[in-house]
């Protein structure tokens, strides 16, 4: 996902794909260690996602408090 993806995603939606990404990382995370995953570069872009939502959501969460 996007970093202009996620700027015109709503919160809500953004907290929901939150979630699903980071069950997402448990589960490659799980089934990696037990026999390898066919892409393993999948786990890397997986957290970069994750990394890029949480700073939108901060980014959002620091805008409304100066507001």
């Amino acid at each position: 996902m996007k970093k202009a993806d996620l700027s015109q995603t709503s919160t809500k939606d953004l907290q929901e794909k939150l979630k699903e990404e980071q069950n997402s990382l448990d589960k490659m995370f799980f089934t990696h260690s037990i026999s390898p995953i066919e892409n393993p570069m999948r786990i890397p872009h997986t957290k970069k996602n994750i990394a890029r939502m949480m700073t939108e959501l901060r980014k959002r969460e620091l805008s409304e408090k100066k507001n």
